[in-house]
């Protein structure tokens, strides 16, 4: 499994984090009516902001959804939530929230895996 910062095709972008290239199983949990909707899906491209999920289900961009994964060299699941920010056919762009202590907690964990990866390198 490759976790190493994903280079820009052709051109530099600013970025405000390092992004990750990985392929980690994940859950995505959606409030739909008054129902709970959860799909399994795939997740890459993380940082500390947000993460890449492809996902069979629709979604649309504003929506607020779960995301659950474990990710490399960790035991225990995460679960962050986010808001959609973009979409191309079923894969998402999605932004990690951060409005409770919950939020903050869960950025947290994903910090210090994201900092145990890089050192990994």
């Amino acid at each position: 499994m490759a976790t190493n910062p994903v280079p820009p095709d052709g051109y530099t972008i600013a970025r405000r984090w390092a992004r990750f290239d990985l392929n980690v199983p994940l859950r995505v949990i959606a409030p739909k009516g008054d129902k709970i909707v959860i799909v399994q899906g795939r997740g890459n491209e993380l940082n500390e902001g947000g993460m890449s999920v492809f996902a069979g289900m629709e979604m649309k961009i504003g929506e607020t959804v779960a995301v659950e994964f474990t990710p490399p060299y960790s035991g225990e699941p995460i679960r962050a939530r986010c808001i959609v920010r973009n979409r191309n056919g079923y894969t998402y762009g999605v932004e990690f929230l951060l409005e409770t202590h919950e939020d903050h907690a869960s950025a947290g964990q994903i910090r210090a895996v994201l900092h145990g990866m890089a050192a990994a390198r």
